[in-house]
């Protein structure tokens, strides 16, 4: 029988997100003392499916499967950036895709405001009823309060709009670093990050017959199910080896292969896919401490896993190879040169949310490198950079690039970098480098 603990964790799970819930009302729901709600709240909360706010409340959010860690729900934003709800609580629970500062008249902000953004502002009415009808939750800098229409226009809506003291810049740099710490948590996907739950598997009981066997691999076209007692605690594993040559109505507890090899809903993906690998298992039961059933893996679970951590940029990849990634080719000039367009990201941005020094050398190089690349095949080290001004650019804008090849001799080469936003020029530089045959 599941604990008190366990008991309220699965009553918390099955609310509706968004839904407002407390101590006291999980105590009254569930009959137990305010201190067992109140520690399993928070064990909700470490678990990433409840959200307390202060002057809000603890609500009920979606809890977020591995690829979308990186994204922050409009709850977290608000504890992230100390701010005040002033409106559309309702819709504290979904999920933000981007944010966008709105430093620019309202038509050209618009037209990168879409559903699912936050919008930086300051007390901007009309900027903020028109984020909202976009989609797009709103968060007021500087301390200011919003007008009555927009609060009720964002309680409509169901989209939060948040109040905060502090400075646009310093919002969107918290911000940015929450984002960044999420990345870093993405690196290890555990078990618990891909299983499928006990709600949703198919397993046999001790004092089921053969016959059950049957009937759940003809409807699910599996073959492989775990075996639990009344409780749900794993007993055994039934596979079509088991099966082959055993009477109909055998018992299968007396076919079941006992003791099988288990794991824990906190072992790393690559753990499993050792054991798997190791003893030729097709299929892992999860546990947790009282050997109770928590779900399942599958190897085909297990190599979808570790296909998404390889296209994470955060392992294996260097700044510079996400800068590489990152520069498309977007047209050609009148003399064939290429133009390339770049977008600024929060993660290549400095602590006042500007476009990092580094990123913005390493992005007038990989051009030039590129510029250079029809002229010459083979490496290319910049020997001498002249960088004649750079301006700070802001995060979310996009640049473009315009290399232009000034001279290319045998072992030399001259590229002028000129970098645009929005047809301003921010950025120029003089790169002199030395080009390296390949033997």
């Amino acid at each position: 029988m599941a604990t008190k603990h366990e008991q309220i964790l699965e009553y918390i799970d099955t609310l509706p997100v968004g839904e407002k819930i407390s101590v006291r009302q999980i105590a009254k729901a569930l009959t137990v003392s305010e201190g067992t709600a109140y520690r399993a709240i928070k064990d909700a909360e470490t678990k990433g499916y409840v959200s307390t706010i202060e002057r809000v409340g603890t609500i009920r959010i979606e809890q977020k499967k591995k690829e979308n860690i990186e994204k922050l729900t409009y709850a977290e934003v608000v504890n992230i950036i100390d701010g005040q709800v002033l409106g559309g609580r309702s819709g504290l629970h979904k999920m933000l895709n981007k944010f966008v500062i709105g430093a620019m008249k309202l038509e050209a902000m618009m037209r990168y405001t879409e559903a699912g953004n936050l919008l930086i502002i300051g007390n901007r009415t009309q900027a903020q009823e028109h984020a909202l009808r976009a989609g797009a939750a709103v968060l007021i800098t500087g301390g200011f309060d919003a007008d009555e229409d927009v609060k009720k226009l964002a309680d409509e809506l169901e989209l939060p709009i948040i109040s905060t003291s502090y400075d646009t810049f310093t919002v969107a740099t918290m911000i940015n670093r929450a984002i960044y710490d999420q990345l870093i948590k993405k690196e290890i996907v555990l078990v618990e990050d891909i299983l499928t739950k006990v709600d949703d598997t198919i397993y046999l009981h001790l004092d089921d017959t053969l016959e059950e066997w049957y009937e759940k691999n003809q409807y699910t076209f599996h073959s492989r199910f775990p075996v639990v007692d009344r409780n749900l605690k794993v007993h055994g594993m039934v596979t079509s080896k088991d099966v082959m040559g055993q009477e109909k109505y055998a018992g299968i507890d007396k076919i079941m292969t006992k003791q099988p090899i288990t794991v824990s809903p906190n072992t790393s993906v690559a753990s499993a896919a050792h054991i798997m690998i190791w003893e030729g298992i097709e299929l892992l039961p999860v546990v947790n401490e009282q050997n109770k059933l928590q779900g399942i893996i599958s190897r085909q679970d297990v190599l979808k896993a570790l296909q998404m951590i390889q296209r994470q940029p955060q392992v294996g990849e260097t700044i510079d190879d996400l800068i590489s990634n990152a520069v498309e080719v977007v047209g050609e000039k009148k003399d064939n040169k290429e133009i390339y367009q770049f977008a600024v990201t929060p993660q290549m941005t400095t602590g006042i949310g500007t476009l990092s020094y580094g990123v913005f050398t390493t992005l007038m190089t990989e051009a030039a490198n590129r510029a250079l690349k029809p002229y010459k095949k083979g490496d290319l080290v910049i020997e001498n950079m002249t960088i004649y001004f750079i301006k700070p650019v802001q995060m979310e804008s996009t640049l473009e690039i315009h290399p232009k090849v000034l001279d290319v001799g045998r072992k030399f080469g001259k590229v002028d970098v000129e970098v645009y936003s929005e047809g301003v020029l921010m950025g120029k530089s003089l790169m002199i480098c030395q080009l390296i045959d390949r033997h």
